[in-house]
């Protein structure tokens, strides 16, 4: 199973989510397709062991920091890396939802510090899923962007002012968002009080 998502993901980042089918999978193992069928019912089921790997491993090493600001802007940090490393698979994962069974062991650490805050795990997922699809979209504009000098393994352009431009909107908007979050109240709250205070 390990070697066919390897397998997936390097078809995916070398030829675009459109190759990623049993047949070029079945090639590039050096085995017939209907082999793969041992394993995996059909090309859905290729498509979302590919999302919850990418999204595992992106969060394998996560430091979380103290405190679950801290936390979620590392979780951001983390999974912009993942996504501009495989911008093939960038549009996969903005249409496939992670299992939550892969998202929420994976999201631990993360959890963790805001239940230490006094945030309940069903508001916690909310601002998670919140700095997630911000992050994602954010990726998605910088792929769909291209340039006219890109590299070949990503297709992110390289121009350092573009870099740069991206790099500064990513952070304004990710720093302006866990504000938001903080400020945001939980079910139980007083009007005076904030999230994590």
């Amino acid at each position: 199973m390990d070697q066919i998502t390897a397998a997936a993901i390097e078809v995916l980042d070398r030829d675009g989510l459109e190759a990623l089918t049993m047949r070029r999978i079945g090639a590039h193992l050096g085995v017939a397709a209907m082999s793969l069928y041992r394993h995996l019912p059909g090309r859905d089921a290729i498509l979302s062991t590919v999302v919850n790997h990418l999204f595992a491993t992106a969060l394998a090493d996560l430091d979380a920091g103290p405190a679950w600001p801290e936390a979620l802007t590392a979780f951001a940090v983390a999974y912009r890396r993942m996504l501009l490393e495989h911008p093939n698979a960038v549009p996969l994962l903005a249409t496939r939802p992670v299992d939550p069974d892969t998202a929420v062991p994976v999201l631990a650490v993360l959890l963790e510090r805001f239940t230490a805050a006094g945030v309940a795990q069903d508001e916690a997922l909310i601002r998670i899923q919140s700095v997630g699809v911000y992050t994602l979209g954010h990726a998605l504009a910088q792929v769909g962007a291209g340039g006219d000098t890109e590299d070949s393994r990503t297709g992110v352009t390289q121009d350092s002012a573009s870099l740069d431009y991206y790099q500064r909107w990513f952070d304004a908007g990710l720093q302006a968002l866990v504000a938001g979050l903080e400020l945001r109240q939980t079910p139980g709250q007083g009007a005076g009080t904030t999230a994590g205070a």
